[in-house]
């Protein structure tokens, strides 16, 4: 039976090979005013085109986006899925049952396989048991191979035994970073020579992360990424598209994090819960890849369904940066050109809402002090904690009464004894969501940790520090520019690949810190680049 859009088939031909694609501009005129991740979208709906579970009235709405936003479902068929271990293991252990049903019922069990590619990052499972020492990174590793030895071997069956699933084993890196860095196609080539944009939907929140990259794709709970893994397209109510133009260039000073905060401020503020928001604007060209995978990675704290930045020539930098073949490249940027989806979005460009943000205006921030969205200036934090200290206990409060708000204790680490008060930093974390896939914010923390050298400083032994990066590329540029030493005499040696204390993997304090902020009532603080609520907060100990 032929596709009900067989007429929009076209070719192109790249290097000696020739490869098929569907050329959704055929569909009219009105293709041109849609933002890309609504071409997307609807290139998607028309080649899962099947008259059946999509059908041509799934195409037309979503081609009639304009009007029918928030009003229709529409059918989502994504071109792969992506798993971290928490969540994956169990996706597995159906499809082993799957097969062992299957085999009872006298069938042939060897054919249960995902239809589409899924691709499995154990980076769930390391803690920081050790910190501060030249073989943390080797000591974690070991405890974490030990309490994971049947999880492990259970997975490393599975890698061998389905076809259409890949398992990254653990210390490569968390999953968003070897999506970006390596697993992400931008466009996917099928076994029929058929061209598409990647789409995606993974079983971890940050999976939005990859939409800095070009590719299109969420979190969901494990039952709709099963089914997405079966082949079954998933409903999705058609989303409205905010579209939030950036101008200026980020001033000397402020990172890609300050930047993030801010913008998590204004959306949160404006209301982007189950819509889509699409970066454009003379600023995005001034971003660099690793600034976008931050902005994208924390739509969740924002509100939003994605935070997509199309394809564009700073993407296939990126892509040649990161050892994507020059076929591959080549294959994208021809691709996409010819679907309309290369590069800035036209004037003609229709978004249901806009927001902009002058880029050049966004100072030095931090989040807290318990919720990652919650953003204060730099300059005013001090103020800002002290505020909550006297507030009720809440989101900005911790209801310490007045006659304790200058209690003190000390605390003994390493020879030594330090008096600290409320606030104290006994946790300080480079963990690997959001900060640890940007060179730029790395290498400043490399920096300080050598000026602080130079000049005596030093963190406290009390502190619990660590660095666990999202690639081990982290390591070898922290290394080859001559600043990891300086991390490691700072107590940030690297610890793991993997996601340590961003989700509540810290392991415990140092020894008799928190027996001693308990007795005297003081309460502690971490300090980490994660972007998760409640996985390392404040607290009375």
């Amino acid at each position: 039976m032929p596709h009900p859009y067989e007429s929009l088939v076209n070719t192109i031909q790249v290097d000696d090979k020739t490869y098929k694609y569907f050329d959704i501009r055929k569909l009219g005129d009105g293709v041109a005013q849609l933002p890309t991740s609504v071409r997307i979208l609807l290139e998607c709906v028309t080649r899962s085109c099947d008259g059946f579970s999509v059908t041509k009235v799934d195409v037309e709405n979503v081609l009639n986006w304009k009007t029918t936003a928030t009003k229709v479902e529409v059918p989502f068929r994504p071109a792969r899925v992506l798993m971290q271990d928490f969540t994956g293991v169990p996706a597995v252990v159906d499809l082993a049952a799957m097969r062992d049903c299957v085999s009872r019922l006298g069938g042939d069990p060897l054919k249960v396989n995902p239809l589409v590619p899924v691709d499995l990052v154990i980076d769930h499972s390391v803690q920081v048991d050790a910190s501060r020492t030249p073989d943390a990174l080797e000591t974690n590793e070991r405890i974490e191979f030990e309490r994971n030895k049947e999880r492990f071997t259970f997975l490393k069956w599975g890698s061998q035994a389905f076809e259409n699933l890949t398992i990254v084993p653990p210390g490569n890196g968390i999953v968003h970073q070897v999506n970006l860095e390596y697993i992400a196609p931008v466009v996917f080539i099928d076994k029929e020579g058929y061209c598409y944009p990647d789409t995606l939907v993974g079983t971890d929140s940050h999976t939005t992360m990859i939409n800095g990259l070009g590719c299109l794709g969420w979190g969901v709970g494990g039952i709709e990424a099963e089914a997405a893994m079966l082949g079954q397209a998933s409903a999705m109510v058609l989303p409205s598209v905010v579209g939030m133009k950036l101008t200026g260039k980020l001033p000397a000073g402020s990172s890609a994090t300050d930047l993030v905060l801010t913008i998590t401020a204004i959306l949160r503020k404006h209301g982007v819960v189950e819509k889509f928001v699409e970066f454009f604007g003379d600023g995005v060209t001034t971003l660099s890849l690793a600034d976008r995978a931050t902005i994208s990675n924390m739509a969740p704290e924002y509100g939003a369904t994605c935070g997509f930045f199309p394809v564009d020539d700073v993407t296939l930098k990126y892509l040649a940066q990161t050892g994507r073949s020059a076929h591959q490249i080549a294959v994208v940027k021809q691709v996409l050109t010819a679907m309309g989806m290369f590069g800035a979005v036209g004037s003609d460009v229709t978004f249901s809402e806009t927001l902009e943000l002058d880029i050049s205006t966004v100072q030095p921030c931090i989040a807290g002090p318990k919720r990652p969205h919650d953003r204060v200036t730099v300059a005013d934090q001090k103020n800002d904690f002290a505020k909550c200290l006297a507030t009720d206990s809440g989101f900005k409060g911790f209801g310490v009464a007045a006659d304790q708000r200058t209690n003190t204790c000390e605390l003994k680490s390493g020879g030594e004894t330090y008096k600290v008060g409320h606030g104290v930093v006994t946790i300080a974390a480079i963990t690997s969501c959001t900060n640890t896939s940007n060179p730029s914010v790395l290498i400043a923390a490399g920096l300080v940790a050598k000026k602080a050298l130079e000049r005596g400083l030093l963190v406290p032994k009390y502190v619990k520090t660590s660095l666990s990066p999202g690639s081990q590329v982290v390591e070898a540029y922290l290394k080859n520019s001559g600043l990891l030493g300086a991390l490691t005499e700072q107590g940030f040696a690297v610890a793991g690949f993997g996601c340590m204390t961003c989700i509540g993997n810290s392991g415990e304090l140092n020894e008799g810190v928190g027996d001693a902020l308990k007795a005297a009532g003081v309460l502690a603080s971490a300090v980490l680049s994660g972007n998760f609520e409640a996985r390392c907060t404040h607290r009375r100990w």
